[in-house]
């Protein structure tokens, strides 16, 4: 139990600890600086400069963490692929906004392409490979399961994309990506190990990941995950789900995701709709809030506090 629960945290936790002195001056020696929209929250123009692309730490010590138990536990594979694609597409946006400057990083049409591919990836290997079960268990069912037959893949896509998605536009004040994902990666952690899953040292290596992280990433932060670290929180999640038979749950647990990517959806098409005007204040819901006068950490903590009652829910609910 302490071989592939407690040490897969300590690692990652001294990787991600060990790696914040080394990483951050040369983020900030290369210029990786964050920019600050002039019409968003006029408390984060001072954000300005602040070194983004930290997720290569979260990512990191991710992934050096679970090549250690990859051999014993081989279901790692799926979800390791996930996080490392995304979080590689995450890295070659940010990288061409902040060192190559351009402004918008990968075209959307790039980004998303990329992301079916590495997904399409997933799938196969999932399917055709590990052989995992595309039905789904159903919450507070007593343990049934959710059989889509032929629509389960394309449900399987949508369900991928969105949490990805989710989690990148969760990723707006310090430490709100990686609260709200350290207590669902403990969530998932808590099930693999209740479950003898065989994928329980990557949830524990994203745990202590996060742990370190946030330590530089806690307000005010010094660092930023940036898309690298964002996309591949994303893909974690939805590697983990579906490797479990969980993706309903993120629905419980990554309500967050849900809120914060519909903000944006109803943010867009009230905007198109009624000629300009704003449905929110501002999108992602989190900069709604600190417009209507909540403090950063404020939201911070309410939206973690949600996220654990959540997972507590969500665990009586398995």
């Amino acid at each position: 139990m302490v071989n592939h629960v407690v040490i897969p945290v300590l690692i990652s936790f001294l990787l991600s600890l060990i790696m914040g002195p080394i990483v951050i001056p040369f983020l900030r020696k290369l210029k990786m600086g964050q920019t600050e929209r002039e019409e968003g929250v006029q408390s984060h123009l001072k954000k300005a400069g602040t070194p983004t692309m930290g997720g290569v730490m979260i990512l990191a010590s991710v992934v050096i963490t679970s090549l250690f138990y990859v051999k014993d536990y081989p279901k790692i594979i799926p979800v390791l692929f996930l996080t490392a694609g995304f979080g590689l597409i995450g890295f070659l946006d940010d990288y061409l906004k902040v060192v190559m400057k351009r402004s918008d990083g990968l075209f959307p049409m790039q980004k998303m392409a990329l992301q079916i591919v590495v997904t399409a990836v997933f799938t196969f290997y999932v399917v055709k490979v590990a052989k995992v079960p595309l039905t789904m268990l159903i919450p507070f069912s007593g343990g049934a399961y959710l059989d889509l037959g032929f629509f389960a893949i394309p449900v399987l896509f949508i369900a991928v994309l969105g949490t990805v998605n989710g989690t990148n536009f969760t990723d707006g004040l310090d430490g709100l990506a990686s609260s709200v994902t350290v207590l669902v990666a403990t969530f998932f952690t808590v099930v693999a190990v209740g479950t003898k899953s065989g994928i329980e040292p990557i949830t524990c290596a994203v745990v202590g990941a996060l742990m370190g992280f946030l330590l530089f990433n806690v307000y005010p932060a010094s660092v930023f995950m940036g898309d690298t670290g964002s996309l591949a929180l994303g893909g974690f999640v939805a590697g983990t789900a579906y490797l479990m038979q969980m993706p309903l749950f993120i629905i419980i647990v990554g309500l967050i995701y849900v809120i914060e990517v519909l903000s944006v959806m109803i943010q867009v098409t009230y905007f198109k709709k009624t000629g300009g005007k704003r449905f929110f204040k501002m999108a992602p819901i989190h900069h709604h809030f600190e417009l209507c006068g909540w403090s950063e950490t404020r939201v911070v903590a309410v939206f973690s506090i949600v996220t654990a009652v959540l997972c507590l829910i969500a665990l009586m609910g398995v």
